[in-house]
């Protein structure tokens, strides 16, 4: 059964704890008055929440919690009810120790933080489940409850002996028996070959960190691990309210906003109904503009959307500071209202907070909330907020669109990543998500909508597909690849790839024959160049400078599009295009700047470049489009601390001003237009 988000505006609010402020009820009647004010619709509850919802081992109270579904029924709003596993009470540590996790030095951990408990004990998922399904039966008929919120933030790894059994039953059932293991994970190197399971221990520093088969299968378990926990915890909210769907905050990382990548999102996302992420940027910080950052931001918020391939949910972003940032910068004036709108442009279904309001005490009580500690509806964030708040009641017709479908797309494959990270070879940063984010840049630029897809999805809708350094590539996907450039797809490959297989041992004698067949190449050897070192491109009369990794091509049937000009691979193929079937691939060889970069895709991404009845002057200006069958909306976004031109083709209302724009337009710092036009 398909379960979706089901309001008809907008989300805004965000993580809400009452039962910090359950002894003061004057606090919490202000809270709701100051919600009202802020346009404050929804409130996510019971994060971290179990030590009050069952402070005794079968004791439940949920009546302070029956009291705030109440007072948000009352105002209309809407209530994500989250499920409390991310941190246990000390009852349950104290009475079940086996629910605490192990590291990977064999040290147990004791009650205290979050995020630490066992993903494998029976015990644990028992309790999750009996407050889960408690949970379900109370509050699942209540009319404010749109959306199931997993926990928080799922991370980590436990190494106990539950957890040690449990992975070698998982590589029982990969791979059958030891030989077979053995094989896989070449054991045979350092004389590592196990002729018992009882030997088979996850990576420690302990025991072995350097078998690179070993390290991958344990992040694929750890990924299967996880998701047999997430499935244990919805089995009762899915049974007991099949209507309401599911989600779990995702993360990315900061300042270089890539993925959490310790266990695979792409394979969890088949198990939750929605998608949701914590969107942490360093607005306002010193070694980036604000556009740079924002286009960053609008690449994650890319992927995650991809997840599902449908809208998600900013599930927590501050309107101000971040209290775990190496430097707790506020947001400079316009930037909450800028991130929050692209938020909404790229296909998030609101803007909620971490947090309503501010801790009083503990490790989170500086970070940025709407109501802070004193005189809270004068400070600039509550303000800031307000104004979110009224601009997503003005646009709310928009909750019922779709981003724009994409034609571009960029592969990503966790394995591919974590097998890449952890090769003693090539260089030690890199850089694979800064790959990634310099090859997305272009169409950022230009407003071309992109995908980020797994190696398990469909490739058949895109006609571009980018790539890069995928180190990692099973047989099966070597076959899907080049299926889909025989028929007709186009795709862009870089140095470092089809090097390893699926159990990320090396490609012998050759390159995979799909690959050569397609790019109409074969690279043969990696030169991995200084920091201070590079060569340079001949490409349509420019040269452009190559750095970090610069690979020898042989066996060239293809068009050579660029050459090298210096070293012993002087006047040497760096750049081919070659066709396969009714398609084409195309080989850069070499790392290049973003110079490159831009005229390369330039010369093969013509027909792909939208046409929009705004017409922007400069990169600053980003342009995002949701859509239905009957109407277009377009985001137009200064991400400049100056004014920018736009011109307006015709006419078109911008909801925002509820005025009509026409001719030469002026955009003001961090400003932003979301124009209405039916029936295009």
């Amino acid at each position: 059964m398909k379960r979706i988000l089901n309001t008809n505006e907008f989300l805004h609010g965000g993580d809400y704890n009452p039962e910090q402020w359950w002894d003061e009820p004057d606090v919490i009647n202000q809270d709701f008055a100051l919600f009202k004010q802020a346009k404050i619709n929804t409130v996510t509850v019971g994060i971290f929440s179990w030590a009050k919802l069952e402070p005794e081992e079968g004791n439940y109270d949920f009546s302070w919690l029956d009291s705030i579904f109440d007072r948000v029924e009352e105002m209309n709003g809407h209530v994500v009810l989250a499920t409390p596993s991310g941190a246990r009470p000390a009852w349950l540590a104290q009475k079940y120790p086996e629910v605490l996790r192990t590291d990977n030095l064999g040290n147990k951990r004791g009650f205290g933080g979050r995020h630490n408990h066992c993903l494998t004990s029976p015990i644990y998922r028992e309790k999750v489940r009996e407050i889960n399904t408690k949970l379900a039966e109370h509050f699942g008929q209540r009319k404010s409850l749109v959306l199931w919120h997993i926990s928080n933030e799922y991370s980590g790894e436990c190494y106990c002996e539950l957890c040690k059994n449990a992975f070698r039953e998982w590589l029982k059932n990969k791979y059958g028996n030891l030989d077979n293991l053995n094989h896989a994970w070449w054991n045979t190197f350092w004389s590592h070959t196990y002729n018992d399971w009882s030997q088979v221990n996850p990576p420690s520093p302990l025991s072995e960190m350097g078998n690179k088969g070993m390290n991958l299968d344990w992040k694929r378990f750890i990924t299967d691990q996880t998701i047999s926990f997430i499935d244990n915890e919805t089995a009762p909210l899915k049974k007991i309210t099949p209507n309401i769907p599911v989600t779990t905050n995702m993360m990315a990382g900061n300042p270089l906003m890539d993925p959490f990548a310790g266990f695979d999102y792409q394979k969890v996302a088949k198990h939750l109904d929605f998608i949701s992420w914590d969107s942490y940027p360093a607005w306002g910080n010193d070694n980036q503009t604000t556009a740079e950052l924002g286009r960053n931001v609008g690449l994650i918020h890319d992927f995650f959307r991809s997840l599902k391939h449908q809208n998600f949910l900013v599930m927590e972003n501050t309107p101000s500071r971040v209290n775990w940032h190496s430097v707790d910068r506020a947001k400079r004036p316009g930037m909450h209202e800028l991130a929050s709108l692209q938020d909404v442009a790229r296909g998030s279904q609101g803007v909620l907070y971490f947090q309503l309001r501010a801790s009083q005490g503990s490790s989170e009580m500086f970070h940025g909330a709407v109501i802070e500690h004193r005189h809270p509806e004068q400070t600039r964030a509550f303000k800031d907020v307000t104004k979110v708040g009224k601009d997503l009641e003005k646009i709310r017709p928009i909750v019922d669109t779709n981003y724009l479908k994409a034609k571009v797309a960029i592969v990503f494959s966790y394995d591919s990543y974590w097998a890449l990270q952890d090769a003693e070879s090539y260089s030690k940063d890199k850089k694979i998500w800064q790959t990634m984010q310099k090859h997305y840049r272009y169409f950022y630029d230009h407003d071309i909508p992109v995908d980020f897809v797994s190696v398990e999805d469909d490739f058949s809708n895109y006609d571009l597909l980018i790539d890069p350094m995928h180190f990692l590539m099973s047989k099966a996907y070597l076959k899907k690849l080049a299926s889909y450039v025989k028929n007709g797809g186009r795709v862009v490959g870089t140095y470092i790839s089809g090097v390893v297989d699926e159990n990320d041992l090396a490609y012998m004698n050759e390159w995979p024959k799909e690959l050569q067949d397609i790019y109409g190449v074969e690279p043969l050897e990696t030169d991995v160049l200084y920091p201070g070192q590079s060569n340079t491109l001949n490409f349509d009369e420019h040269e452009y400078k190559a750095h970090d990794y610069c690979e020898t091509l042989i066996n060239c049937r293809g068009k050579v599009l660029a050459k090298y000009a210096s070293d012993f691979y002087q006047d040497t193929p760096a750049v081919v295009e070659h066709e396969y079937g009714a398609g084409k691939g195309y080989y850069l060889a070499c790392r290049t700047d973003y110079d490159f970069l831009e005229k390369f895709y330039e010369k093969i991404t013509a027909n792909l470049i939208p046409e929009f009845p705004v017409k922007k002057f400069s990169s600053n200006i980003s342009i995002q489009v949701r859509e239905n069958k009957d109407q277009k909306y377009y985001f137009v976004q200064n991400f400049s601390d100056k004014s920018e031109q736009i011109k307006v083709d015709g006419e078109l209302e911008d909801l925002l001003e509820k005025k009509i724009d026409r001719g030469e337009v002026v955009l003001n710092p961090f400003g932003s237009k979301i124009y209405y036009k039916k029936g295009n």
